[in-house]
């Protein structure tokens, strides 16, 4: 396998310390057209989701500042963070589960900075400054018209795009309607909404303009996460040295076999298309991001030259040198037992939840006021949350007799989505309480349906 000096530092920093600039050549093969279906997809997912409908909400939202989350078109309040905090639980399990089993794969395939970094900036870096050989001349290469006009074009397209990315971003966090507000309205109307997609602009501008792949073998946690979560039962893009070393060209009519050769022909387009500069055939590194153009490549040069391909694929080492498949091995199936349960829990919790929080409690402070006619009179503080999608009309009614229930206003609407806060008065007889108290059943009706019920205590006097 060679020297191991390689993992003492990054693939991207030289000896002094100084960026290295990666110019990966235009990959290309099945894999890659593979990718970007599934980019493509994901990508219009993106764009469109905070603009889609669903029950009157957008389809997704993450509005912190109102404290209001839509996920599918359900609204989730702070009263349901302990289903949030359970998902991202969930979510960091299933991380765990799939790199166990998967590697990287996530990375190269639905990461977004992934996404947009090899589908719509490096391809747009393509179309304009060429192929990787070229955009190496034309850095090298003295400033003149045409030089200005491609840094100028590329640039151009570059703010555009990170334009539109912030734009979605804050699509996410305030609404599409609100978004759209600012952006038809006077500058001076919305100076905050204006500051925050300028900043956020230049944010991922700079991201995919000069952070680059360094977001991926620097600053990503997920990438130093997946050093203590691979093991040599992962399933990763890997290089089967036990066949391809050692290296050498290829030379006509030669036999290989004979003189001691593997099957890597040392053409290194392995390294020329990997978008973080990493040599695969070193084996599992950091820096990679199982994106395969890797493969695409060997796959390319094996068949141009007679020989099988697979020499770099999705392999885990020991199907590599032991020739043994994917394992279930007690390690996987502890997560994958985890990643289920929290998942069964998760979705009890979810089918249960109520789509009504309501509290109803005596005002702070209060105590009991006989009325002119003898009637024992509580001050209460009704507080309800509507999760659903409708508004509601609401009634309060109490089977016990005796009790009569009033509200300051007449009509209470309780709109989709509201969390009202209203008074009401709560009356009975002297002669109903005991040892001072008395107990009811307070019922909430919405639209003429029951929609709550709730147990609350009523104070008088000692009889």
């Amino acid at each position: 396998m060679g020297k191991e000096d390689f993992r003492d530092h990054i693939s991207t920093v030289n000896e002094e310390g100084k960026r290295v600039w990666i110019f990966p050549k235009r990959p290309k093969g099945s894999y890659y057209n593979k990718r970007k279906i599934v980019s493509y997809f994901l990508l219009t997912f993106l764009f469109a989701a905070p603009h889609i409908r669903l029950n009157n909400e957008p389809l997704l939202l993450f509005n912190i500042i109102d404290q209001k989350f839509v996920i599918f078109g359900n609204i989730f309040w702070p009263q349901d963070m302990y289903l949030l905090a359970l998902s991202f639980i969930l979510f960091i399990v299933f991380i765990i589960v799939f790199t166990i089993i998967f590697g990287r794969l996530f990375c190269g395939w639905a990461c977004p900075q992934t996404i947009f970094m090899e589908m719509v900036f490096r391809s747009l870096e393509y179309w304009i400054d060429g192929d990787n050989k070229e955009q190496i001349r034309l850095k090298n290469a003295p400033w003149s018209t045409i030089k200005v006009a491609k840094r100028v074009a590329k640039h151009s397209a570059f703010l555009l795009i990170s334009f539109l990315i912030a734009n979605t971003f804050l699509a996410y966090i305030i609404g599409s309607e609100h978004l759209w507000s600012i952006q038809t309205s006077n500058i001076k109307h919305h100076l905050g909404g204006f500051i925050s997609i300028s900043f956020f602009s230049i944010v991922f501008y700079g991201v995919f303009a000069w952070l680059r792949e360094q977001v991926c073998t620097t600053i990503c946690p997920y990438g130093r996460l997946q050093g203590v979560l691979l093991d040599r039962n992962s399933m990763v893009v890997g290089y089967d040295h036990l066949r391809g070393e050692s290296r050498d060209k290829i030379h006509k009519n030669e036999d290989r076999l004979a003189a001691g050769k593997g099957d890597c022909i040392d053409c290194n387009h392995c390294v020329q298309v990997c978008p973080t500069g990493i040599d695969i055939r070193n084996g599992t590194q950091m820096e990679c991001t199982n994106c395969t153009a890797c493969i695409d490549a060997c796959d390319e040069m094996m068949l141009a030259v007679g020989l099988p391909t697979d020499l770099i694929g999705y392999k885990c080492i020991d199907s590599i040198e032991q020739k043994t498949g994917f394992q279930w091995t007690p390690r996987v199936k502890a997560y994958t037992l985890l990643l289920i349960a929290l998942l069964a829990v998760l979705s009890t919790l979810l089918v249960t939840r109520k789509d009504f929080e309501t509290e109803i409690m005596r005002q702070r402070g209060s105590t009991y006021t006989i009325t002119s006619d003898g009637l024992i009179t509580n001050i209460f503080d009704l507080s309800i949350l509507n999760k659903t999608h409708y508004n509601f009309t609401l009634t309060l009614k109490c089977d016990e007799p005796g009790v009569i229930i009033k509200t300051v206003n007449k009509n209470i609407t309780l709109k989709s989505g509201q969390h009202l806060e209203e008074r009401i008065l709560i009356k009975v007889a002297n002669n109903e309480f005991t040892n001072g108290e008395l107990k009811v059943k307070i019922q909430v009706f919405g639209n003429s349906k029951l929609i709550e019920t709730k147990q609350t205590k009523i104070i008088g006097p000692f009889i």
